[in-house]
């Protein structure tokens, strides 16, 4: 066998069936057209998003998500990156948010895009989030609102966020100037006030 042979050659010489294993991975997986249509989404993104099958991918993801998964997208599409790997926020069936983190590739046709392939990264860790961040919050800066009302220290919100001790203070930081408060018990003191946290 060559070192190069495509994918589908190697499977049908092992015997088996790309999509099959695809559809069955416990990760959501999909493909976009290059109208950012959802042409096929395996059975863990059904699962978990509903059947978007022939809807814009757009429509999965969160508002406040849209601006860099529109950015990645079209990135891809028009050549100047091949791959990326960005946090985003999905809506599930639900309609409660999901952080993931996407890693996708462009499907290229002779040297010409033709769509995106991708997996959303779950982490068993971060549970999915009822409602947006407020205007006044980023996501992370919601997020850690909700990580400091529970008690957690520095080092437990990196871990549980995927993040640096040093880029979840930032995170902390930024949401002290947002809620106007001096310490991270009065900024939980003052997202419930606010109604943000219970």
């Amino acid at each position: 066998m060559g070192e190069r042979q495509a994918l589908g050659e190697i499977a049908s010489w092992l015997g088996g069936d790309i999509e099959a294993a695809l559809g069955q991975i416990r990760v959501p997986a999909y493909v976009l057209d290059a109208n950012g249509v959802v042409r096929w989404a395996n059975a863990r993104a059904v699962e978990l998003f509903g059947d978007f099958t022939g809807h814009s991918f757009r429509e999965l993801v969160a508002p406040e998500a849209s601006p860099v998964a529109r950015t990645e997208f079209t990135k891809k599409l028009l050549g100047k990156t091949r791959t990326s790997d960005y946090e985003s926020t999905l809506l599930l069936r639900s309609g409660r948010r999901l952080p993931v983190e996407v890693h996708s590739v462009a499907l290229t046709d002779g040297g010409r895009v033709v769509g995106v392939f991708g997996i959303a990264e779950l982490d068993p860790l971060r549970s999915p989030m009822e409602s947006a961040p407020p205007a006044e919050l980023t996501p992370r800066q919601y997020e850690s609102l909700h990580l400091l009302a529970r008690g957690y220290s520095t080092a437990q919100m990196a871990q549980l966020m995927g993040l640096s001790p040093e880029t979840v203070r930032n995170h902390v930081r930024g949401l002290l100037r947002a809620l106007r408060a001096h310490s991270r018990l009065e900024a939980v003191a003052e997202g419930r006030r606010r109604g943000l946290v219970d």
